[in-house]
């Protein structure tokens, strides 16, 4: 489990970032997926990553130290729906360049929201990841929305989808940062990623 979790730097620039001697995790996904909530219920507090109501708060690389031994990172989301294309085109940009360059990046975590239905753009991007071999997982927030079931049928149905396109799927992972869902899960993943 997580000991220790701190706030390093913020910045919009790839070469800004820390010495790449370390593991490193990064969280992405859809404006309001919840990945701030995620990140602050993995690490076992309230306010490390800020949490908005207002989608596309998160528009800095946000770097965190935890237990003095890797990195994770609270990444801009994807898919703004109310923000200028200029600024969408920055963002964009900032996230390729980070993901693409980022030598130590173990893991990316490309957070869904599991109350919706397979989304064009979540596709768009897991398929992108794959073209250009970026190590990344799947997880699937906010499933105390929903009972056992439809979390079952929709985490079925998004597989389905990707298994039009891909001969082995990503690691699925299932999470609620309300109730601490796949809290262990994930934290035991980046664990066994750092031993391999």
């Amino acid at each position: 489990m997580i000991k220790q979790a701190r706030f390093l730097i913020s910045n919009t620039d790839v070469r800004k970032c820390p010495p790449p001697d370390r593991p490193e995790y990064a969280f992405i996904g859809r404006s309001n997926v919840g990945k701030s909530s995620l990140i602050n219920m993995l690490v076992g507090q309230n306010s490390l990553a800020k949490v908005s109501v207002r989608p596309g708060k998160t528009q800095l690389i946000n770097h965190f130290f935890i237990d003095e031994s890797w990195y994770l990172v609270d990444l801009p989301g994807y898919g703004y729906a109310k923000i200028a294309i200029s600024v969408k085109e920055k963002f964009q940009k900032l996230i390729s360049r980070y993901i693409l360059d980022r030598e130590n990046l173990y893991c990316l975590f490309v957070l869904i929201d599991i109350r919706h239905d397979p989304q064009k753009i979540d596709i768009e991007f897991i398929t992108w990841l794959g073209e250009n071999h970026i190590p990344f997982a799947i997880i699937f927030t906010k499933a105390d929305k929903l009972g056992k079931v439809t979390v079952a049928k929709n985490v079925a149905a998004y597989t389905n989808e990707l298994k039009k396109l891909w001969e082995e799927l990503p690691p699925v992972l299932v999470s609620s940062s309300l109730d601490g869902t796949g809290r262990e899960e994930i934290i035991s993943y980046i664990e066994n990623v750092n031993k391999s």
